[in-house]
């Protein structure tokens, strides 16, 4: 297999994408990409990054030829419409819950369709919602020296 000439950009952009990357497959490519480019044998990068070595092949020649670096699994068909997502966006924002479970609930009774918890919190994150524990307010606080300890820690 012939090496690889990448520019100096590139090694950059390369070294780059492989600091923020959060696949490990994708990193794995652009470090056999990166290492076939410094002159390594692939025996040596499929020992290196513990891969084989008709991988280690695989994603070269796919860099070379189009430029891939992603695996294309594809992944599954989403479960819900834009309407539906959109519905339970806002139902979330509009009740508290301190579990998944009963958001869950309320997915199934509208929309009938089934989510785990693993699955659902997922959701959530893809949907920018996080998970707080709520917080306990003092039952005998004086408001007045409240406010006068926020302005001061505002100043």
């Amino acid at each position: 297999m012939k090496s690889i000439n990448l520019t100096t950009k590139e090694k950059i952009d390369l070294e780059a994408l492989h600091d923020t990357s959060r696949d490990g497959r994708v990193r794995d490519r652009i470090k056999a990409v990166l290492l076939r480019s410094e002159g390594w044998s692939t025996t040596i990068i499929a020992q290196a990054l513990r891969l084989h070595e008709t991988t280690i092949y695989k994603h070269i020649d796919d860099y070379v030829s189009k430029n891939k670096l992603a695996p294309e699994n594809g992944g599954s068909q989403p479960y819900f419409s834009q309407a539906k997502t959109d519905d339970v966006v806002a139902h979330i924002l509009q009740n508290i819950y301190r579990y998944a479970y009963e958001i869950i609930e309320y997915i199934w009774k509208i929309h009938k369709i089934r989510f785990s918890i693993s699955g659902f919190n997922k959701w959530t994150h893809q949907h920018n919602f996080s998970y707080k524990y709520p917080t306990g307010v003092p039952h005998k606080f004086d408001e007045e020296k409240q406010a006068v300890f926020i302005s001061i820690m505002i100043n």
